[in-house]
């Protein structure tokens, strides 16, 4: 099976970050700066993007450029005779099947608040209405997933770069008016004042651990859903440079959510800790009560729907590269089995919170909190170990001088040799301990 590129560096970026910026962006990143001290846990979230989120973006990029293969070959073309780190490949295809098992869902969540502004019917919009109705939350996944791998049934340069360029260019314009309009309300000064100004006495390890966490679900890194872009394209740019590059859009995206969402909490008196519902009511709160709220309110879901639509497409795309690999089937054939697939596993928590009584973490937890659970705080943590230990280790893995070489093929920003104690000691270390904080 031959192996399809990217149309061009600018595609290239556009496809990584729209894997990167969704539903952790614009969703997650929110309610967890709400839950976790506001502009501490900003803080502390910029600081592991730059410690850990670039090295092992980079060394993502680097496998999957390398092996020019998805997850589960990647680790036997590049080291063929070391065959104990080829069960990671079939974790990190795991990790993204989980990932969508409730991803999906909250993207049709997303379609229909988008949906219900741009009609007009918005006056009773509800997280818990929404949440209650089995027809309406495995109807509009549905909706989602079929879409999806449609899309992916055409050519990698026809369907899913195209699509996503367009997706992620029309997003950023939303983000920026939505953004201004936001800046003149009248509470906006307060809002901005907990979003931004650190108060050093929230840090805590539970704080510490959470913003880890956040920095890898937001880059969906661990999981082997960047590597599959690193395996489509060329050597012309240095992989470091491209990582930065990647996380400086994803980043913007997730900050100007905050500078859209608190100081509308500020302004109409709604609650910040509100959790997962806080987007959903908090947000259509404030578009009822805001003159052409219609309007605003149809730019705003519309902008989440491209978030997070952007990073289905591309984690079904590695499912969709995974399942091709160890089958041979075509584009046409692995789309429909897999959208069926992640259909049926998806309905767990569009189900979960009226029909399945499923309560894995206390009476108020249900399928979504597993799945997120699973993947936030485990698979993508451990994930990231298991890349930076591969890169790092000659003996016992790829190695430092075969990442390196790969890393710094091409024009850009390079890995450097004082950064090797970085890369060997001070990530993985870091990794450890601060997955350890979290599940004490």
């Amino acid at each position: 099976m031959s192996r399809e590129k990217i149309g061009s560096r600018l595609g290239f970026i556009m496809l990584s970050a729209g894997c990167a910026i969704g539903c952790g962006n614009v969703w997650k990143f929110p309610w967890m700066v709400g839950q976790n001290g506001g502009g501490a846990f900003v803080l502390l979230y910029a600081v592991c993007l730059l410690l850990l989120g670039i090295p092992v973006m980079t060394m993502e990029f680097a496998i999957g450029r390398a092996a020019q293969a998805s997850p589960v070959r990647m680790y036997q073309t590049l080291t063929p005779g070391k065959r104990a780190w080829r069960l990671h490949g079939y974790v990190a295809f795991f990790g993204n099947i989980c990932l969508m098992a409730f991803y999906t869902v909250v993207t049709g969540w997303m379609m229909h608040y988008a949906v219900s502004f741009l009609l007009g019917r918005y006056g009773s919009l509800s997280f818990a209405g929404m949440t209650s109705s089995p027809v309406l939350c495995a109807g509009y996944m549905l909706f989602a997933v079929a879409l999806g791998f449609f899309i992916l049934t055409f050519q990698l340069q026809k369907g899913l770069e195209a699509v996503t360029k367009v997706m992620l260019s029309a997003l950023l314009v939303l983000m920026v008016v939505l953004a201004v309009k936001a800046a003149t309300l009248p509470g906006a000064a307060e809002g901005l004042r907990f979003y931004l100004v650190p108060d050093l006495h929230k840090i805590t390890p539970g704080v510490i651990a959470a913003a880890m966490n956040q920095a890898f679900f937001t880059l969906s890194i661990g999981i082997g859903a960047i590597a599959i872009f690193g395996s489509y394209i060329d050597k012309s740019r240095t992989l470091m440079g491209e990582s930065l590059h990647v996380i400086l859009l994803d980043t913007f995206v997730a900050v100007v959510a905050g500078l859209i969402i608190f100081p509308a909490c500020a302004t109409y008196g709604m609650e910040v800790t509100a959790g997962p519902s806080l987007l959903f009511d908090t947000m259509a709160t404030v578009f009822r009560n805001m003159a052409g709220g219609r309007i605003w309110g149809t730019l705003f879901f519309l902008f989440m729907v491209f978030a997070a639509f952007s990073t289905e497409l591309a984690v079904c795309e590695n499912i969709l590269a995974c399942v091709r690999e160890m089958t041979g089937w075509s584009r046409r054939k692995g789309s429909l089995v897999c959208g069926v697939g992640i259909a049926l596993i998806s309905l767990t928590t569009a189900l979960g919170f009226s029909v399945i009584p499923f309560h894995p973490f206390g009476p108020d937890s249900v399928f979504l909190d597993f799945w997120d659970g699973l993947v936030s705080t485990h698979l993508l943590p451990l994930g990231a170990l298991v890349f930076t230990l591969y890169c790092v280790s000659g003996r016992l893995g790829w190695g430092w001088d075969a990442f390196v070489a790969e890393a710094n093929a091409g024009r850009g920003l390079r890995v450097r040799g004082w950064m090797r104690p970085v890369f060997t000691f001070v990530v993985p270390a870091c990794i450890v301990l601060i997955y350890v904080m979290g599940i004490v």
